[in-house]
């Protein structure tokens, strides 16, 4: 859902929330459609999201004795661009920007970034506020962290996917771009339940145990590396578009501790097959117990698996706000054309 992201922002000025950033290298995953099966999720999980890169999500203007002065819009910088460099030095987190900030002493910075897809380069000077710190006029994130639903598993190459829908910045929704990502149980304590005009939550805790790794955010699910398979299950097919139809089925999903369970929904209009999209689908919950303890969906059970007629055919992504019961759903077979490299 929209919310997925816990929100991390700071201004180039206050030293708050940083964290160690690290390199990862993807790998292809090309087996784990191998025979069309896979085991299936619904356990909900914890991520530690981290930037490659410092995101703009928002520009703003501060006083400099004389008037309002925002740098980094003068220089031609923008909501969504990805700092990657400055003077020549990776940014890794936003202390690195900051850093790079305060210790200009007024002399134009060199700053690298990426937007949409394309390496630019701009000169920013910062310029000093009235308690004298050297200020860019930038809120940036380097993190974020979140609980979601686990759609299945290839054991054969302890591979998982998950979410049905990227991680994206909770101010601007752009796909936040991954450097690292650690994967950890997360324990459901409560249910904030959905109302109309308001999305509810799982609300729940990260352990300390991690249990894997991200190694791809696409705009249809994430996905990576598990150190243990998690779930018990049998191995369950993998319908193709086509088999996807109108009609009852099941979705798994945790709202209780770690207990999975299963819940009657259907599938009440078939949208697209764009392998883009992960809005292929309207669900409705008919589930007397989800409709009761929840509401209908709620923020968390982004990526719990959709069953139709035995097969899995995907995953929850997205809550109607002015009708909490139904929601998207995107295609199996379009999570699976974007896990592989």
């Amino acid at each position: 859902m929209g919310d997925f992201l816990k929100k991390i922002k700071i201004i180039i000025s206050v030293a708050l929330f940083i964290t160690s950033f690290f390199c990862f290298t993807t790998t292809s995953f090309a087996a784990q459609v191998d025979g069309k099966y896979v085991t299936l999720g619904g356990e909900t999980f914890g991520v530690k999201f981290y930037n490659d890169g410092v995101i703009i999500v928002q520009l703003e203007d501060f006083y400099d004795g004389e008037k309002y002065v925002c740098p980094a819009k003068s220089s031609g910088l923008a909501v969504n661009d990805i700092i990657k460099k400055a003077n020549g030095n990776d940014i890794k987190s936003n202390e690195d920007l900051q850093k790079t900030a305060y210790e200009c002493n007024g002399e134009p910075i060199s700053i690298e970034f990426e937007r949409n897809g394309e390496i630019l380069e701009r000169k920013i000077t910062p310029i000093h506020n009235t308690a004298g710190s050297y200020l860019l006029g930038a809120w940036v994130r380097d993190s974020c962290a979140g609980i979601g639903t686990i759609t299945y598993y290839d054991t054969d190459n302890n591979y998982f996917a998950a979410l049905g829908h990227g991680i994206c910045d909770n101010d601007t929704n752009a796909l936040l771009p991954l450097g690292f990502g650690e994967v950890v149980h997360a324990n459901i304590s409560s249910v904030t339940k959905s109302i109309t005009g308001k999305a509810g939550s799982l609300n729940g805790y990260f352990t300390n145990d991690k249990i894997g790794n991200l190694t791809k955010n696409t705009d249809v699910g994430v996905f990576g590396t598990i150190n243990n398979i998690i779930s018990n299950k049998g191995k369950i097919e993998i319908a193709d578009l086509d088999e996807i139809k109108v009609g009852k089925a099941s979705i798994y999903t945790t709202i209780n501790c770690d207990e999975i369970g299963c819940y009657d929904v259907e599938i009440t209009k078939i949208c697209t097959s764009d392998s883009e999209s992960n809005e292929n689908f309207v669900i409705k919950i008919t589930s007397d117990k989800l409709l009761e303890e929840c509401g209908g969906i709620v923020q968390g059970m982004s990526g719990s698996p959709i069953v139709q007629d035995g097969k899995l055919v995907g995953a929850v992504t997205h809550v109607f706000l002015n009708k909490t019961n139904e929601g998207y759903g995107v295609a199996i077979q379009n999570m699976v054309e974007h896990s592989v490299d």
